[in-house]
């Protein structure tokens, strides 16, 4: 998939009447935006933690579950016949008027992550379902109204703020549009084969019904042709960039995405803002997230003399773009180091909470945060939670691991900044090229105690070994041809252990005694230079 230039014309101009653009240095297109600087505490904070959480957690059965749902033979139609029945009679919305959220408890939860090392939390505001998860004032369709009848983004913002952590709000709602187009369809076999399902109901069709006075079309956004290719499970991969025979988003739908995202913006005033996008929302069809963006950086830099100390995320970006948001990389890595801060986002399981996932274990998310932050990025971890609102024991268990890792070495990420490379070893010659928005994790070597990833803070460089050492570390990159490390070396430590380290300087390196007692996973060496 490549990033949808720049200098694209949309055809779709939202108004701007019912939710203003704010006054300010930046307009809504590509250059102004460029104006913009990441703000030094978001390059600082190197690990966040996000609540992927909404009505698809409800039936714990895994991702773009209100899509799969009504794909004949999927898991997440197998799941729906058996636990809510048939699409054409109990669809997604029945998802959402059934969802509890009852032991939803924000405050706990925020509190477990804070004490996990996350110095930034995100939640999600709505998904590709485009149910609001706040009181929305333009969609009637949200958490407010139905299902938890909870204000679920005022819940964690509250949370975040109290436990001193910056709040993020995700939006994925654009792709409703094309996403939701499973539900226009019907059973190909069996004995409701030709049967509707119920993603073309309207308003009228409600009289007599749990939801009436609701309009269908509102929730489902499916009141137009579907596009080229329906029914092939991968139409939603090719067709999102709105290129490829995807049906386009018409004037309504888009001033609806505008107006709930300003509304949102302006409720809760987020430190950091998600785009599930490439590039900007509805780009290039509509200039609605070009508006966005310039209301959320003109309200930033109005309440902070001038200077934006807020963050938004998009996805396949122009070196161009880069500049003027920040790049966010999916369930992947890339193999160098970035000029421009940039984040990758992924999960401990799927991001949709599943019964019986498989979770990465804490010494891979070190892992991956290592490689990070080594290459000037931050970590966004996913930790998803069930339909109750709670996280289960083997998530929490994970998360206090990955906080007793920082608890010893946070040192070596927080507010460290990259060194002349970010590393060295023997999975960087197979690291797989990154797909699409990212999704390149896993497919690599296993890190060795070889791999090792560098840091830097003020006269120290942290050496992080990928695995735990045995007998001696070399440094390669150290080494005196290299001509890497500029500064004589005053003292090695290892952080968590309370004395000194011996080394030795070699022609092929420096080398750094493991001492005994060496903690399991990685393990960080701080060389401090001689002034």
């Amino acid at each position: 998939m490549d990033p949808i230039p720049s200098d694209l014309k949309p055809t779709v101009i939202v108004r701007t009447d019912a939710e203003p653009v704010a006054e300010g240095p930046f307009e809504a297109d590509w250059k102004s935006l460029e104006q913009y600087q990441v703000p030094d505490w978001f390059r600082d904070a190197k690990f966040g933690i996000w609540a992927h959480w909404g009505p698809q957690c409800a039936p714990e059965a895994g991702d773009w579950y209100a899509r799969g749902m009504y794909e004949q033979g999927s898991h997440a139609n197998k799941h729906h016949l058996a636990a809510y029945g048939h699409p054409s009679q109990v669809g997604f919305k029945e998802v959402i008027r059934d969802w509890k959220a009852e032991r939803w408890d924000p405050q706990a939860l925020v509190s477990l992550y804070k004490q996990a090392g996350a110095k930034y939390f995100f939640g999600m505001a709505n998904h590709h379902d485009n149910f609001d998860l706040w009181d929305s004032k333009h969609h009637p369709w949200n958490s407010v109204a139905l299902g938890p009848r909870k204000n679920i983004i005022e819940g964690w913002a509250r949370a975040a703020r109290d436990h001193g952590l910056r709040f993020g709000i995700s939006v994925h709602a654009a792709h409703a549009w094309t996403w939701y187009e499973t539900s226009q369809g019907a059973d190909k076999t069996g004995p409701l084969a030709g049967v509707p399902y119920d993603g073309k109901l309207t308003a009228a069709d409600g009289k007599g019904t749990w939801w009436e006075g609701l309009d269908p079309q509102v929730l489902y956004a499916q009141n137009h042709p579907v596009s080229e290719g329906f029914g092939d499970p991968s139409s939603s991969w090719r067709q999102w960039n709105w290129g490829n025979g995807a049906s386009q988003p018409d004037r309504a739908f888009c001033q609806g995405i505008y107006d709930r995202t300003i509304d949102l913006i302006n409720k809760y005033q987020p430190d950091l803002l998600y785009f599930d996008d490439t590039t900007l929302p509805l780009w290039p069809v509509s200039d609605a997230g070009l508006k966005i963006a310039a209301h959320y950086y003109n309200q930033s830099a109005g309440r902070n003399a001038g200077r934006v100390d807020n963050v938004i995320f998009g996805k396949i970006l122009t070196e161009d773009q880069r500049k003027a948001i920040v790049w966010d990389v999916e369930r992947g890595v890339p193999n160098e180091m970035i000029p421009e801060p940039w984040q990758t986002c992924t999960c401990i399981g799927n991001w949709h909470y599943q019964v019986g996932c498989p979770y990465k274990s804490a010494q891979t998310v070190v892992q991956m945060l290592v490689d990070v932050v080594s290459k000037n990025g931050c970590l966004l971890l996913s930790v998803p939670v069930r339909s109750n609102g709670t996280i289960d024991d083997e998530e929490v268990k994970i998360v206090k691991q990955i906080g007793a890792w920082l608890q010893t070495n946070g040192e070596a990420i927080y507010s460290t900044r990259p060194w002349h490379i970010f590393g060295e070893g023997p999975a960087i010659a197979n690291a797989p090229a990154m797909g699409g928005q990212g999704f390149n994790e896993g497919k690599g070597s296993p890190f060795t105690a070889q791999d090792i990833r560098f840091t830097t803070r003020g006269d120290a460089i942290y050496v992080i070994t990928l695995a735990r050492p045995t007998g001696s570390v070399c440094v390669e990159s150290f080494a005196p041809g290299k001509g890497l490390l500029k500064r004589a070396i005053a003292s090695v430590s290892m952080l968590g252990a309370p004395a000194s380290v011996s080394w030795s300087a070699k022609p092929d390196g420096v080398h750094i005694d493991v001492p005994e007692g060496a903690p399991d996973g990685s393990t960080v060496f701080k060389v401090e230079l001689a002034s």
